[in-house]
């Protein structure tokens, strides 16, 4: 089992130098607006893997606007994997030619966008007109389900207030191949829902079902089609293991102190690197990016805390003792076979190998990882199921930073890495060349 890393990136944000008229690939994300709640449908499920997405009304009227109203107006763009969230949606586009209307104008994936948020507004205007009419318990103002002060919607409530991992949309992680046959990811009870007529009043005064903007992912390298295919897959599986895993499955700020000083970072950063890499400038770049407290390099993190109260033994990998890396392999397993949490930035050929295989023999590990976390952080699903299971603990001891994927990360940037691992275990990197194995 090889634990990948991850990226991130920013809601709304386009490529400046892609043409969106061409042929490609989007994975979409789009919100539905803050001030409606969950109106798309509800978690349902007895455990993680049985978890599904059961629709309401406008749940149905959008799966079926994703489904055929797109298709029909560009020919060229096919909806492959989708999924429906109570507050978001995620699905594929595949445009296989130029984007071109039905009268024969080019446009572009923004349009396309903009026209399947229209068909979702007028169904969505329609079936809540329906509803005041009819006096539904689904749609009356007085019901449980959309009362103001019902538990699903009041803004206090544990499962909706803004800072709630469950109240805000996933985002997808940057990665995708060729296409395959369509997945689906959930079903819609009872087949497509029936035709609603647009309101005449058009939208003015009426709030939009979903929020402004919308995030594309595009696939650049092999594999990467199929990984976001599988996160959309496991998004109603990630939901479930968030909801009842709370205490680990959620960003916290702050709280573990390296007891590491910038200056004493700089002085270790000024023996590893050359003078070429660690100047002045690239010194002061870091220390920009650090978060600090207290005088000290500070962390925030992701999954089970309680890892950092156990004994802990960095991995680093130097290519200096590259060929005595069978032996720091056995004694790194050793200690995590014994109770040991080892813990790594996994940089290194030898550190993931090493890190890698502790993960796959069952035993925790804490990793350091090379970006802070943005204000929505969503894992890959493999490393949410290892931090629900108390086998992960994610660090990171640096400011978020949007970073392109053409932007490499610098040796003093890896240095710092290990050094944080060093510092979290109050422990040299050295330990294993005078361990002793039983």
């Amino acid at each position: 089992m090889t634990i990948r890393k991850e990226t991130q990136h920013h809601f709304g944000r386009r490529s400046a130098t892609h043409d969106y008229t061409r042929p490609g690939i989007y994975h979409i994300t789009i919100k539905v607006a803050e001030s409606l709640g969950r109106p798309l449908g509800t978690l349902t499920g007895d455990h993680a893997d049985s978890a599904a997405i059961t629709f309401t009304a406008v749940g149905t009227a959008v799966e079926h606007e994703l489904l055929t109203a797109i298709t029909a107006h560009y020919e060229m763009v096919t909806v492959d994997a989708y999924v429906i969230m109570p507050e978001h949606l995620h699905f594929i586009l595949i445009v296989r030619a130029p984007i071109v209307s039905k009268s024969g104008q080019r446009t572009h994936l923004g349009q396309v966008i903009a026209g399947f948020k229209k068909g979702c507004n007028r169904a969505f205007w329609a079936i809540q007109e329906a509803g005041s009419r009819a006096g539904s318990p689904e749609n009356r103002a007085g019901s449980s389900e959309n009362r103001a002060g019902s538990l699903e919607n009041r803004a206090g409530s544990p499962e909706n207030r803004a800072g709630s991992p469950e109240n805000r949309a996933g985002e997808p992680p940057g990665a995708m191949s060729p296409p395959a046959p369509a997945a689906r990811s959930v079903s819609a009870p009872g087949g497509s829902p029936a035709r609603h007529r647009p309101p005449s009043a058009g939208s003015s005064g009426r709030v939009p079902l979903f929020a402004p903007l919308y995030c594309d992912v595009m696939p650049v390298e092999p594999g990467q089609l199929e990984t976001q295919r599988a996160y959309i897959r496991n998004n109603p599986r990630s939901r479930w293991l968030r909801t009842h895993n709370r205490a680990c499955l959620q960003t916290r700020r702050g709280g573990i102190d390296t007891a590491l000083t910038v200056a004493a970072l700089c002085k270790y950063l000024r023996q590893e690197c050359s003078a070429l890499q660690a100047t002045d400038d690239a010194l002061a770049a870091i220390e920009q990016r650090l978060l600090l407290a207290n005088g000290h390099i500070a962390c925030d993190s992701y999954g089970d805390r309680a890892l950092l109260t156990r004994r802990l033994l960095p991995v680093v990998c130097h290519r200096r003792y590259r060929a005595l890396l069978a032996r720091q392999k056995a004694c790194c397993l050793e200690e995590a076979a014994r109770g040991t949490v080892l813990v790594s930035a996994r940089i290194s050929p030898g550190e993931q190998e090493i890190i890698d295989e502790c993960a796959n023999h069952g035993f925790p590990v804490i990793l350091v990882a090379d970006n802070g976390f943005p204000s929505v952080y969503h894992p890959p699903t493999q490393r949410i199921d290892l931090c629900a299971e108390g086998r992960l603990l994610i660090v990171t001891p640096w400011q978020y930073q949007y970073r392109g994927k053409n932007e490499a990360v610098t040796v003093p940037y890896c240095k710092t890495m290990n050094c944080i691992a060093q510092a979290i275990s109050r422990t040299k990197d050295s330990w294993w060349q005078t361990y002793q194995e039983s």
